[in-house]
């Protein structure tokens, strides 16, 4: 997945997603263009006690701001 980003896309983390955002597993988004976004879905990170534990990069999103993320972007591709 990480491989298909481009330039102003935005990645949402969900579910067990979430443990991609730690601080720990940095490298595996240090290759993407600067404009892409990063965002882990807080209720998910939250359950996993992970909160303190998230790389700088992401923000957290609300379950309203997942909503807003998939309306607004062109593409939408869910990677199970």
């Amino acid at each position: 997945m990480l491989a298909s980003v481009k330039e102003n896309d935005c990645i949402l983390v969900i579910e067990d997603g979430a443990y991609a955002a730690l601080i720990a597993n940095a490298a595996l988004f240090s290759n993407l263009p600067e404009s892409c976004k990063l965002f882990a879905l807080e209720p998910d990170v939250s359950a996993r006690g992970l909160t303190d534990k998230l790389d700088s990069r992401f923000t957290l999103a609300t379950d309203e701001q997942f909503v807003e993320l998939s309306c607004k972007m062109n593409k939408v591709v869910s990677w199970f």
